[in-house]
C-alpha cells in the first residue's frame, strides 16, 4: 500500500528532476523578498537517496538545502572548501502524543557538492534531499503582517515583525491526504503551559525562511505529522514565524472559539511528545547547547511569551499542574518550561537537552521580563 507520504515524496522527486526555476543570486535574497512583498514563493523539491549503507561519496541529484537523514546518523559534507568534518546529525525530537514513526533529522547542505552518511552502528541510513528555494514558483496568499497580531497589545511598545504562514511559503498541501482530506485535523484545547524549544541542528540554512519550509517538510511529510509541531518559530534576527495551522484569521496560534473561561483556544502541536494539548511550543531556530542565543531572538521571545500569557491568563513565575486534556497524562512543571524540562516532570516526555544550556540557563530571566510586560500589559 502506497502510503500518502510516498506520493507526496515521488512528486517531490519528480518535481525535482524537472528544471529548477532560476533563484535569486543568495538564499538571504529569498528571505528579504518575501519580508518585503509576501508575494511569490519557490515550493520544496526532494530526491530520495536511501537507505544508503556504507559511508561512500554521493552526488545529490538536486541542489540540496538541507539533507534529511533517519537517526542517529553522521553526516560529513564536501563543499567548495573542501570537505568538512564528521558530525553528528542533530535536532529537537519534538513529536506528538501518539508514537511517532523513526526520526528524522535535518541538516543544513546549502553549498554541498558532495556528501557521505553513516550510522554509528553501520545500519543503512535513509536520506532524503531537499531544496527549499529554488523549487517551481507559486504564488502565496497574503503579504507579510507588519508586527506579531497576538491579542493584548495594549501597553506593549515593541512587537517583533511577523510573517505568516503564507508569507513564508508554507505548502498547504502536505496538510492534506490525497483524497482531499486533512491528515490532522486542527484540534483546540485551553491553555496550560508555554514550551521554549531551539531547532537544534548544528549547521541550519542560513535563509530563515528556507530552514522553515525544510522543518515544516520533515515534520509534516517525511515524520507525517501532519503539519509543523511549533505553533510559532523566531529566528537570529527576532522575526516570530506562524507554525501549526489554526484557521484562517490572521491570528496565529489560536482558533476562532474561547472557553468556558474566556481565554482563547490553542491549536494543538507536536513539540513534548504525549504533553501537548494545552501546551504552546515556541522554537527559537539554531543549535544554544554551546552558542548563546542572539540578543534579538531573547527580546521577541519575551515579548511572544509575555503575550501569549496575558492572551491566556498565565501566570509566566507561576507553576502549573498539567493535566492532558486528551490522554489524562500529568505532570507539575513550570509554566513557562524548557522541553527538557518535561521530561524531569514526567520521564514519560522522553530525554532531551533541548533548548540547549545556554538558551536553558537564560529561562528565569525571560520568565521574569515576562512577568513584568504582563503586568504592564494588565495594568
Amino acid at each position: 500500500m502506497v502510503s500518502r507520504r510516498s506520493l507526496l515524496r515521488g512528486a517531490g522527486g519528480l518535481a525535482a528532476a524537472l528544471p529548477l526555476s532560476a533563484g535569486p543570486a543568495g538564499t538571504k535574497a529569498v528571505g528579504a523578498a518575501h519580508e518585503a512583498a509576501g508575494a511569490a514563493v519557490a515550493a520544496t523539491v526532494s530526491a530520495a537517496r536511501g537507505p544508503l549503507d556504507d559511508a561512500r561519496v554521493i552526488t545529490p541529484e538536486l541542489t540540496p538545502t538541507h539533507l534529511l537523514v533517519s537517526a542517529p546518523a553522521e553526516v560529513r559534507l564536501r563543499t567548495a572548501e573542501g570537505w568538512q568534518p564528521w558530525r553528528p546529525a542533530t535536532g529537537c525530537p519534538a513529536g506528538p502524543d501518539q508514537p511517532p514513526a523513526a526520526a528524522r533529522l535535518l541538516v543544513g547542505a546549502t553549498g554541498t557538492v558532495e556528501y557521505q552518511v553513516r550510522r554509528p552502528d553501520g545500519a543503512p541510513v535513509e536520506v532524503t534531499e531537499l531544496n527549499t528555494v529554488a523549487g517551481p514558483v507559486r504564488a502565496a496568499a497574503a503579504p507579510v503582517a507588519p508586527v506579531l497580531p497576538l491579542p493584548h497589545a495594549a501597553g506593549c511598545d515593541w512587537r517583533p515583525r511577523y510573517l505568516s504562514r503564507a508569507a513564508w511559503g508554507a505548502d498547504e498541501s502536505y496538510r492534506y491526504n490525497p483524497d482531499g482530506t486533512l491528515d490532522t485535523p486542527p484540534a483546540f484545547y485551553g491553555v496550560q503551559t508555554l514550551t521554549v524549544h531551539h531547532s537544534g541542528e548544528d549547521n541550519p540554512e542560513p535563509d530563515p525562511i528556507a530552514h522553515i519550509r525544510g522543518i515544516y517538510y520533515n515534520q509534516a511529510v517525511a515524520m507525517d505529522w501532519g503539519d509543523i509541531g511549533y505553533q510559532l518559530l523566531i529566528d537570529a534576527d527576532g522575526r516570530v514565524y506562524e507554525g501549526t495551522y489554526s484557521d484562517e484569521d490572521r491570528i496565529p496560534v489560536f482558533g476562532p472559539q474561547r472557553g468556558p473561561d474566556g481565554h482563547p483556544l490553542m491549536v494543538n502541536g507536536a513539540h513534548v511528545g504525549g504533553f501537548n494539548a494545552g501546551n504552546i511550543g515556541i522554537c527559537v531556530l539554531g543549535n544554544y547547547m554551546l552558542a548563546p542565543p542572539s540578543s534579538a531572538s531573547m527580546r521577541s521571545l519575551t515579548v511572544v511569551l509575555a503575550l501569549l500569557a496575558a492572551s491566556t491568563g498565565l501566570d509566566p513565575l507561576g507553576t502549573t499542574h498539567y493535566v492532558n486534556p486528551v490522554s489524562g497524562a500529568i505532570a507539575t512543571i513550570a509554566t513557562i518550561a524548557g522541553h527538557q524540562d518535561w521530561h524531569t516532570a514526567n520521564p514519560a516526555a522522553g530525554s532531551t537537552l533541548c533548548p540547549g544550556d545556554q538558551l536553558y540557563a537564560r529561562l528565569p530571566d525571560l520568565r521574569r521580563r515576562a512577568a513584568a510586560l504582563v503586568h504592564t500589559l494588565r495594568s
